[in-house]
């Protein structure tokens, strides 16, 4: 059968979904943890380059100690996303708080669309929870992704993403929503994970983020000064075990208005700011820093000549 793989990976998630996260966690303690730390190792020469690179004035045992703490987040994290397709409104509205949602409430009313950036900090799975908060109906909320690779993982996690409400929609289908809803006059939210290292041909603005020369991606800023939607940031905060806090802090109103790469900077300065709160957080395994700036300068000039 053509969808066999993704429906039984689906049945077997919404069964463990059902499971206490209490349970989850013991299992993440016990198994999921050692196993994925001691036994696997997984990316741990990447975390270890990161954190030495990004904290170059502290210790090795304050660097063990934030690597450790981040990788046991690391395991609940995927613990607190396979619960979501059994959690209640209820439980969902207590694991993720929104401090402020009226700011984005008042642009909808007004017809302001809006683009919400965030980064791979604390569960960002647990942003699609804002649609149990704000004013926005089917058809008008949309989480921008990119599609996994292996097609049963990549069904999971559109179920996930649309569990609450809102649309899961690719970045191919980004541009062609945003025209659709601007004929239509529905102020979309579009939320966009936005702290990953930018592909080659991407590589348009760099600036100092924790310490190094890197990349950033200006498409955010590049779609609020297409469509005028208003930028804002989610600030991550984790205040339990499963549990979190996001006050959501304006970038710009007016992106047509501001200069080029000030939104683009902006978002890097929020984002290093909610980091360096508490660092063990943030997603370290990703290969944030694998593009060099002279690299890729020589390179240019290799084609250019």
């Amino acid at each position: 059968m053509k969808n066999s793989s993704s429906d039984i990976l689906y049945g077997v998630v919404r069964l463990c979904a059902f499971l206490p996260l209490k349970v989850l966690f013991l299992i993440s303690d016990v198994f999921l943890y050692p196993l994925i730390y001691y036994v696997v190792r997984y990316r741990l020469k990447v975390v270890r380059m990161n954190l030495k690179n990004s904290f170059p004035n502290k210790t090795k045992v304050e660097l063990r100690a934030i690597e450790q703490k981040f990788y046991r987040h690391f395991c609940d994290s995927f613990q607190e996303t396979i619960k979501i397709m059994g959690m209640s409104e209820k439980e969902a509205r207590k694991r993720m708080v929104f401090s402020n949602p009226e700011m984005l409430n008042d642009y909808i009313q007004h017809g302001q669309g809006i683009l919400l950036v965030l980064g791979h900090y604390g569960n960002w799975e647990y942003q699609t929870f804002l649609f149990l908060s704000m004013h926005v109906s089917n058809g008008q909320g949309f989480n921008i992704y990119r599609p996994l690779k292996n097609k049963s993982f990549d069904d999971l996690y559109l179920k996930i993403r649309t569990h609450f409400g809102g649309s899961a929609i690719s970045k191919t289908e980004t541009y062609r929503t945003l025209i659709r809803l601007r004929r239509d006059g529905i102020a979309g939210v579009f939320g966009l994970v936005s702290d990953q290292s930018p592909s080659t041909a991407n590589l348009h603005y760099w600036t100092n983020f924790l310490n190094q020369d890197t990349a950033i991606l200006v498409g955010p800023e590049r779609m609020a000064k297409q469509t005028g939607f208003t930028v804002i940031y989610a600030d991550v905060e984790k205040t339990a075990r499963g549990c979190y806090r996001t006050t959501f802090k304006l970038i710009s109103d007016k992106p047509k208005d501001t200069p080029e790469f000030e939104i683009t900077e902006k978002y890097a300065r929020l984002m290093e700011d909610t980091i360096l709160r508490e660092p063990s957080y943030w997603l370290w395994t990703h290969r944030r820093w694998k593009h060099k700036r002279d690299s890729v300068s020589i390179k240019q000039e290799g084609v250019v000549s």
